[in-house]
């Protein structure tokens, strides 16, 4: 029974309020032929009252019918826009509650949908970009190294031909010696190349460790600037007294400064400074090495870190690989780097966290 007269539907709010309209207007005029009042002002009292009774049944009406299907329809115009940021506020029980509801179940689908489609999407053109980075990177390295082999491939050969027609041995044998160092060339530079490439595709990981920084700097030092006897310039150091240890991967920070204070012993000029400094600042270890000598071009400074770039003013020739490499160990380990131009020379520098 409680089901039967229930209002969950649309048809029995109609059905209800027809039949409420109805009744009422049947009661308001039999109210108003009983009123002890003159025929037409009994008249005019239930045109009041029809009036009054259209009003209250419009309300109903607009209540139960219109203001869902405004809404439903004002939900359906944000959804064909592509804008889901609004629910359907519909709290009835019936065909209409029903249908906000599955509308706003459609659009927290739609709106996952397509989140993940444009997430997706920028997960798609990241691929396609680094794809295209991967290509564009392939075919200048291939370029590269072909235009690095051709010189000692034609060494190479013009030295293996004359061996064959040369018949004093003395030049045999220094002919030889020729083609195994060019050889020796291609062969660190192809070392090098794939040392770099493994540590730009992850293929090679860091292992850190933790050590003494000072030391390990020293050492290294010693053996690149001390222990020569080349040396032309003037050595200048600032260490710290004490042990300072940081957590890094040695072998590859060996690297690093191999790079640094090589490239800053064939750039210091004749006479020159080369100062080498490790500088303590709260919880951070500063490495720098300058050398006096020329300045490095402004618009030249950013490209000493790509692959195979060499200055054409240089006076000593290399592959171009070193610094690339030093800076690929430095940013995988987000560590600061950079180089500057000083007053009367070049600054190489890095920073590295302290650990107790």
């Amino acid at each position: 029974m409680r089901e039967r007269f229930s209002l969950r539907t649309v048809r029995k709010k109609i059905v209800m309020i027809s039949k409420l309209a109805g009744i009422l207007l049947m009661i308001s005029y039999l109210i108003s032929t009983r009123l002890p009042l003159g025929e037409n002002l009994s008249f005019l009292v239930w045109v009041i009252f029809v009036i009054l009774l259209i009003m209250m049944i419009d309300r109903l009406l607009g209540r139960f019918i219109s203001d869902p299907m405004d809404k439903i329809c004002e939900m359906a115009h944000r959804a064909a826009r592509l804008d889901f940021s609004q629910p359907c506020k519909i709290t009835s029980k019936d065909e209409f509650g029903e249908l906000a509801d599955n509308l706003n179940k459609m659009s927290e689908n739609l709106q996952d949908a397509l989140e993940k489609l444009e997430k997706a999407n920028d997960r798609l053109a990241k691929d396609v970009q680094q794809e295209r980075k991967l290509l564009r990177e392939r075919k200048e390295l291939t370029d590269r190294l072909s235009h690095e082999m051709k010189t000692p491939i034609g060494v190479i050969r013009a030295y293996a031909e004359g061996i064959q027609d040369e018949t004093e041995e003395e030049k045999r044998q220094k002919y030889s010696e020729i083609i195994i160092s060019e050889t020796e060339r291609m062969g660190m530079l192809i070392e090098t190349l794939l040392d770099l490439s493994a540590l730009e595709s992850g293929a090679a990981a860091l292992v850190p460790e933790r050590f003494d920084f000072v030391e390990f700097a020293e050492t290294i030092a010693g053996r690149l600037l001390i222990d020569m006897p080349e040396i032309d310039f003037e050595l200048q150091y600032e260490l710290p007294e004490h042990k300072v240890f940081v957590y890094t991967d040695r072998q590859r920070m060996e690297q690093v400064l191999n790079n640094f204070i090589v490239n800053a012993k064939k750039n210091v000029s004749p006479k020159g400074i080369l100062r080498l400094s490790l500088i303590v600042q709260e919880n951070m270890l500063h490495f720098s090495v300058y050398n006096q000598g020329s300045s490095i071009p402004p618009e030249i400074l950013p490209k000493i870190w790509e692959k195979f770039y060499r200055d054409k003013d240089a006076k000593y020739s290399g592959s171009g690989l070193g610094l690339a490499i030093a800076a690929q160990i430095l940013s995988m380990q987000n560590l600061e780097y950079g180089a500057e131009n000083l007053a009367d020379g070049v600054r190489f520098f890095f920073s590295i966290p302290i650990i107790d």
